[in-house]
């Protein structure tokens, strides 16, 4: 693929808007959860809201990386998007602590299929000398859905119910769907589906090439999964009526600091860039454990923004680069695989630690803060180890 091809063709306008639409749906309704499940008398168990959404996630990614390097790109995003538009019709009526929880469990596999497909397309139609701009350019609008959701879905909620915001989630899903519709698949050698397609060896779970990138993910997208889980209720403690402006706030830094991001990492490095998303994101932690009043938890929810905008598109850019062709969709999968484990863990220690009380707050975000400091120097000592990865 020629070097200086544009990377702003109709595909890639059509993935960044699906993408935009998929986010939106499933954050549209994180903010209102912790809620809901205090009202079905189960506050105890909000640490599993993120972790068993994240679970099936990280569980489907082998699964959704093999299927998109045999069946299709294409087959697999459809897939994931449907799931969410299933989901959204079934929460109004998952009224017990049990099956609220199935339903989370049942969900992740959206996100363990549709953006590993996503990605694994990315990669087909990019030039690679321009990966980290086309990652960052994707990820500014699944992070524009992800800054959208929630502020629209508790929007919603407020002014009309919480089943609307559960519709209109699943709206969102399946205009996510219809717009892949016609699009053409880049996968050449493609096979049928078959159910001996689902049975997997380690090498197909595991993609040793991508293992640099495996580590700072998980260690930094730990504190994605406290913030999911704990700011809701820190909003509300807060006086802040919209449970959804401060994921806003950080969306919203993470969208504008993301395309300069992946350019700079195209031009500098991935791990350059990537040490100072870390160092940012320790700052972010704290700032957010400590912050006084809800004026300085909006504050800073754009530090942690920030270092997530920063981060992610470089990351994906850099698990791209590492990769075979051949083997593309697994090491995206491997890739998110390690993303579910971070943020799993990090939603279900930090709703331990938290246990419905307020002055526990901080330290979940203090634990974030010191694997996000554990990040950056795992990538000051491996440096050697990091030279082929554009250290």
């Amino acid at each position: 693929m020629a070097t200086n091809q544009t990377i702003y063709t109709f595909q890639f306008g059509l993935l960044c808007l699906s993408s935009f639409l998929f986010f939106s749906s499933f954050n549209m309704i994180i903010p209102e959860l912790p809620a809901y499940l205090d009202q079905m008398g189960g506050g105890e168990y909000k640490g599993l809201i993120i972790a068993l959404f994240t679970l099936t996630a990280g569980l489907s990614r082998p699964f959704s990386g093999k299927l998109a390097d045999t069946v299709g790109r294409i087959p697999i995003m459809i897939f994931g998007a449907v799931i969410c538009f299933i989901c959204g019709f079934l929460y109004p009526i998952a009224t017990t602590v049990f099956w609220f929880l199935a339903l989370r469990f049942f969900h992740g596999l959206s996100t363990g299929f549709k953006p590993t497909g996503t990605a694994a397309y990315v990669a087909d139609v990019i030039p690679a000398n321009r990966r980290g701009e086309a990652m960052g350019v994707l990820g500014l609008c699944g992070s524009l859905g992800m800054a959208g959701g929630p502020a629209i879905g508790s929007t919603l909620a407020n002014i009309y119910s919480l089943q609307v915001t559960f519709y209109a989630s699943s709206a969102s899903a399946i205009l996510s769907v219809l717009i892949l519709v016609g699009m053409h698949e880049t996968l050449v050698d493609r096979q049928p589906f078959r159910f001996k397609l689902l049975r997997l060896d380690w090498s197909e779970v595991f993609e040793p090439r991508v293992w640099a990138p495996c580590v700072v993910m998980l260690l930094t997208t730990y504190s994605f999964g406290v913030a999911l889980t704990l700011l809701p209720d820190q909003s509300d403690a807060m006086g802040i009526e919209n449970r959804g402006l401060v994921f806003m706030y950080m969306t919203i830094a993470s969208v504008a600091v993301r395309f300069f991001a992946g350019k700079a990492s195209d031009r500098y490095g991935r791990v350059i860039v990537l040490k100072w998303a870390a160092f940012i994101l320790v700052i972010g932690c704290l700032f957010l454990g400590y912050a006084p009043s809800g004026y300085w938890l909006l504050v800073a929810g754009v530090f942690f923004g920030l270092a997530v905008g920063m981060n992610t598109p470089t990351i994906y850019a850099w698990t791209i680069d590492l990769s075979h062709p051949q083997r593309r969709g697994r090491a995206i999968a491997t890739m998110y695989i390690s993303l579910e484990i971070g943020i799993g863990l990090g939603a279900l220690t930090s709703g331990w630690m938290y246990g419905n009380q307020l002055e526990r707050l901080p330290y979940a975000f203090i634990v974030a803060s010191v694997l996000s400091f554990l990040a950056l120097v795992f990538m000051i000592a491996a440096r050697p180890q990091l030279k082929t990865a554009k250290a």
